[in-house]
């Protein structure tokens, strides 16, 4: 039998799984924290950041708050608050925006909020040790915003549920739109990203915004994949968002996603590397333990690239571990192999190869195939 006492693995804990990554900022940041645990990426930003400093939306709020001060500023993202302070001082306002800002209660959403308005000359006067907006808004409801003017920066959409809030309270919002978010001018690679995820190429997908996901939601529309995207992310690829705000437009369509506590890149990695690691498929094989990974096999440990062909084959003999699968039925399983029964044995000879230990599969002449599980554990899967 394998030893449950195996020397440490050589390889990261999402080497065999593939991460779709829909950013259109920090992109890079996210797709080396994965790299480098091992998962290949595939990255199609959903979205574009279109900076709105020559926009009058953002002239108008800004000369709305220089005209008639606000009680309180909320900022919500870093590259938000600097791009507002630019724009203004190219309008030439910038001195009296910070100078306005200066006798306010200005609240930052977290430490990268925080880090801008300083940058800027400024002083915060609270974050949230959660970094979330929803501690801002219980923090604002508290204090109490009836007859209070307040100014929100917004997140290239407006923030769902924050804005109403304040206002039901008494609030007077002001909306500070610093930039916008629009579909990406080349979308071949979200269309790709999008076929990766229908047809289970992905293990995960990532979402960092939730623009991004409203975005990819709405190109699946576009193409008449809605429906097999949402059962894909339902059923066999794992939707991992940021944050609660990030997942909100994807649990109005019933999907549930994963969230780390702290709203972080670092934490959402880190719970990619528990969670899909604990979905792979674990078996005991012909005395070796077997993880069955999305492009990849665990043989005691040793991870086994293994060809997509390949890949299909496995997972048709894994639905029943032990039982002999027709020709037939793993013929169906290949993509694209037509109706030679031959392109079975093929891809079967190079799945052999793959794996690095032939007797793990069994031929069973004239019927099929078998994984060669343990005597031991065949009784349990063959009730």
């Amino acid at each position: 039998m394998y030893d449950e006492q195996q020397r440490p693995p050589d390889h990261g804990p999402l080497a065999g799984f593939t991460v779709g990554v829909t950013a259109a900022r920090r992109a890079d940041e996210l797709g080396a924290l994965l790299q480098r645990r091992g998962a290949s990426v595939l990255h199609a930003p959903a979205l574009r950041i279109v900076p709105l400093a020559d926009d009058s939306e953002l002239l108008a709020a800004t000369k709305e708050l220089l005209d008639q001060a606000p009680d309180i500023v909320v900022a919500t993202t870093a590259i938000g608050f600097r791009g507002w302070v630019e724009a203004a001082d190219g309008w030439g306002l910038g001195e009296d925006l910070l100078a306005r800002l200066r006798g306010v209660e200005l609240l930052a959403r977290g430490p990268k909020v925080k880090g801008a308005i300083r940058a800027a000359g400024l002083t915060e006067d609270w974050s949230p040790s959660s970094e979330s907006m929803a501690e801002v808004l219980d923090r604002l409801l508290e204090e109490g915003v009836d007859g209070r003017r307040i100014a929100v920066q917004l997140h290239g959409e407006p923030l769902p549920g924050f804005v109403e809030a304040l206002r039901a309270g008494g609030g007077e919002v002001v909306g500070v739109p610093v930039y916008r978010w629009l579909p990406p001018e080349d979308l071949g690679p979200v269309d790709r990203l999008l076929d990766a995820t229908v047809s289970r190429g992905l293990d995960a997908l990532t979402f960092t915004s939730a623009p991004a996901a409203v975005s990819l939601l709405s190109r699946a529309e576009d193409r008449g994949l809605l429906p097999e995207l949402l059962a894909a992310l339902n059923h066999d690829v794992l939707p991992a968002c940021v944050g609660p705000v990030t997942a909100l437009p994807l649990q109005a369509r019933g999907v549930d996603t994963i969230q780390p506590e702290r709203y972080r890149l670092g934490p959402l990695v880190q719970l990619l590397c528990q969670e899909l690691p604990g979905r792979a498929r674990t078996l005991p094989i012909a005395g070796h333990r077997v993880e069955i990974r999305g492009h990849a096999v665990l043989v005691d440990g040793v991870l086994r690239p293994v060809p997509p062909a390949g890949m299909s084959l496995l997972r048709a003999l894994c639905r029943r571990p032990g039982w002999v699968v027709a020709r037939a039925e793993l013929l169906r399983a290949l993509p694209g192999a037509g109706r030679d029964e031959h392109a079975v044995e093929t891809a079967m000879a190079r799945l052999r190869t793959a794996l690095g230990t032939p007797k793990l599969i069994q031929t069973v002449v004239k019927r099929g195939y078998r994984l060669a599980l343990d005597p031991a554990l065949d009784s349990k899967y063959a009730e």
